[in-house]
């Protein structure tokens, strides 16, 4: 079972932070940043939970801690502070994902499981759609026994949008994480590699690449 680390110093944040999520995943506890370290020292754990504001250790310097010797498990901080350099300053360290109280508990779920589900996909290097299997190391996609191999720029296209599943991006952002901040490239080239894709995978019922009207394009996975 999926391991998540609550690293808190008040005890009722505490508790109800693990009362929400205990029905999925076990749950371990620190109450500060040295007590995590230590525990982290002797156990591995799928995600950490941290807040920013506790004695001995604070959740800034856990963080540059942890990170030293880990860079790979995702972090999501939770805090009262809600400035924007406190955010700048985690995502600095290494956090992947940051939360100000008080916490809407059903959003905390949502922003868990996208975390996880980006960290395995990060480590398999691949995205599981039903049957669909999307092999970034193969640039391939499969369903049974038939194997698709993509050109790499489509490719990329497609593992970038539904690793994000229902997050929009601009065609700039694309352009600048796929093709490069340096390409002479524009949007007509995101859109031609878009329609390409779609034509690709017109009969496809387990994906689709929406276009979001003035914003950009997402992915959707079906239910």
């Amino acid at each position: 079972m999926i391991t998540i680390l609550i690293v808190e110093d008040d005890s009722s944040t505490r508790l109800v932070t693990k009362l929400h999520l205990r029905n999925e995943y076990d749950i371990l506890e620190a109450t500060n940043g040295i007590e995590a370290l230590e525990l982290l020292g002797r156990q591995q754990v799928n995600l950490i939970i941290a807040d920013v504001m506790m004695p001995h250790m604070d959740g800034y310097e856990f963080v540059k801690q942890l990170r030293m010797v880990d860079k790979t498990t995702p972090i999501l901080l939770l805090t009262a502070k809600k400035e924007w350099q406190d955010k700048k300053n985690g995502f600095a360290l290494g956090i992947d994902d940051y939360m100000t109280k008080p916490v809407h508990y059903e959003e905390l779920l949502w922003r868990v499981r996208a975390l996880l589900r980006r960290a395995q996909i990060h480590s398999e290097k691949k995205i599981i759609i039903g049957d669909v299997v999307i092999n970034e190391e193969s640039n391939t996609v499969t369903r049974g026994a038939e194997r698709m191999v993509l050109p790499k720029k489509e490719f990329d296209l497609l593992f970038k949008l539904l690793s994000y599943p229902d997050k929009v991006f601009t065609p700039i952002q694309l352009l600048d994480d796929i093709w490069g901040y340096e390409t002479d490239s524009d949007e007509t080239t995101v859109r031609t590699h878009i329609n390409r894709l779609r034509k690709r995978f017109a009969g496809d019922q387990e994906f689709e690449i929406v276009t979001v009207r003035g914003l950009g394009y997402k992915g959707e996975i079906r239910k």
